[in-house]
């Protein structure tokens, strides 16, 4: 008995959704049926009772002064008569004596309520009894009578209650025909309803089973216009996401590969030239210390590199300081850093006060970026230009510019435009430029001065005013 039930548990909990709808709006529409055909029954059944105990009574009001004046002839009335009426008539008297109708049909045998009306002579009595040899279904009314010689009565009524109970029967045949028939409806609606709503569950299930089994991130492409698809356009904007994480992240190996190769190859050519000349002593006098700079700088350029590709991978978003920064405090010791780079080279410096909401040192790396390019490209004895007014910041140069060709690539990962082909740098610093304004809400755009020279303007978000009142107080 226990297994039984513990089958019957697993089987509740392993039926799938569909099917539960099904069962609740079967269950929903069987409730529903129950109380309204329960309802409806008992207020048909009392309605036709009272139909019939008004009729009988309002017999018993024609018959009451005919017999009260004939009391030993009935008023006259038969039994052919009371036939066709489909009635049959007693009276009782007060003292429980009874006058029957000559060739009565029916036997009724008065009770305590049709005694109590004849001694009261007041109201009416009505109650359903047992007669006949078959013990058929009769229906008594009573009504006071009084006779002529003062005589107290109560005359009796008793009407067969079959035709009133078939009609009940088939009504109740009626209601549980059309349960059933509203039962096997609403269950297939809810199926229906069920199917419907777990279609696109089922594609968002195969969907993910097709991305675990294949690996491919394919988008369910939805166009309800409900939770449901509110769902799977969520899922496929997941999709997207991952689908660009993954392109970044080869991207990202790939050309990291790429440019790592370079470096190594070369470093490994300048050890195995250290090894051989070991063993040799093939190499001229003063060519091994010259190897031994190009590793050096080889390891420098490999370590930057290294540097630039861990700032890069860095997919978070920047986490705000708990105080505001103020951009010109970082925009000057960017400068300072880039002087000692820029030997020979005037900066022109005029900045005001502007404050964000970031990390300084990532601010102040990004800036760097931009200044060293203009170091790098710019003419012996050239001015650099710096200017930070209402939160942009432009930095400029007196080189060659930037090729239009090149503009709109200028942002992306190791690229390198053909005037930099022979100039230090592994292809990132304007891309961490890029990543870190974005990560901080701003905008970094290139351009050409009208004199010639590159201009890279830079837009960061002002801190909130409570932000800054809170640290200015």
């Amino acid at each position: 008995m226990i297994d039984l039930l513990h089958r019957l548990w697993d089987f509740r909990h392993r039926r799938s959704i569909q099917e539960r709808l099904a069962s609740l709006s079967a269950a929903g529409v069987a409730i529903a049926v129950f109380v309204v055909g329960v309802t409806a029954y008992f207020a048909t059944q009392s309605s036709l009772y009272q139909e019939m105990d008004d009729e009988l009574i309002g017999v018993a009001g024609l018959m009451v002064n005919p017999i009260a004046s004939d009391i030993a002839g009935m008023g006259g009335l038969n039994s052919s008569a009371l036939q066709a009426a489909n009635v049959n008539i007693v009276l009782v008297k007060a003292d429980r004596s009874i006058v029957r109708l000559q060739n009565a049909q029916l036997d009724i045998e008065p009770g305590a309520p049709e005694i109590a009306i004849a001694r009261l002579q007041f109201g009416t009595s009505t109650r359903t009894v047992e007669l006949g040899p078959n013990g058929a279904m009769y229906r008594l009314v009573a009504v006071p009578l009084k006779s002529e010689d003062n005589g107290y009565y109560a005359l009796v009524l008793a009407r067969p209650l079959s035709p009133l109970l078939s009609t009940l029967h088939q009504l109740q045949i009626i209601m549980i025909s059309l349960g059933a028939l509203f039962i096997v409806v609403g269950a297939a609606a809810g199926h229906r309803v069920g199917s419907a709503v777990m279609h696109p569950l089922r594609r968002l299930s195969l969907a993910v089973a097709h991305v675990t089994e294949t690996d491919d991130l394919a988008p369910i492409c939805s166009t309800r216009q409900d939770e449901l698809g509110d769902l799977s356009r969520s899922f496929d904007t997941m999709m997207h996401s991952l689908a660009s994480s993954r392109h970044r992240q080869q991207r990202l190996i790939a050309d990291a590969g790429h440019e790592l190769r370079t470096p190594l190859t070369s470093m490994r050519t300048n050890v195995e030239l250290l090894a051989a000349d070991e063993k040799t002593g093939m190499l001229p006098e003063g060519a091994r210390a010259e190897i031994l700079t190009d590793v050096a700088a080889q390891l420098g350029e490999f370590t930057s590199l290294v540097g630039d590709l861990v700032q890069l991978s860095r997919d978070d978003v920047v986490t705000p300081s708990l105080e505001p920064l103020n951009f010109a405090h970082v925009v000057n010791a960017a400068v300072t850093r880039a002087k000692r780079r820029g030997n020979g080279l005037t900066f022109d410096v005029v900045t005001r006060p502007f404050y964000v909401v970031g990390e300084p040192d990532t601010l102040e790396r990004a800036v760097t970026n931009l200044l060293d390019n203009a170091v790098k490209f710019s003419p012996e004895n050239g001015t650099v230009h710096v200017r930070l007014d209402d939160g942009t910041l432009t930095v400029s140069d007196e080189g060659p510019g930037i090729a239009e060709d090149d503009l709109p690539h200028i942002f992306d990962r190791f690229f390198r435009s053909n005037k930099a082909r022979n100039t230090p740098g592994t292809g990132l610093g304007l891309s961490i430029v890029a990543h870190t304004v974005q990560a901080h809400g701003g905008q970094i755009s290139a351009g050409n001065m009208p004199g010639g020279g590159a201009l890279f303007t830079m837009k960061l978000p002002a801190a909130p005013p409570e932000a800054l009142e809170e640290t200015l107080t």
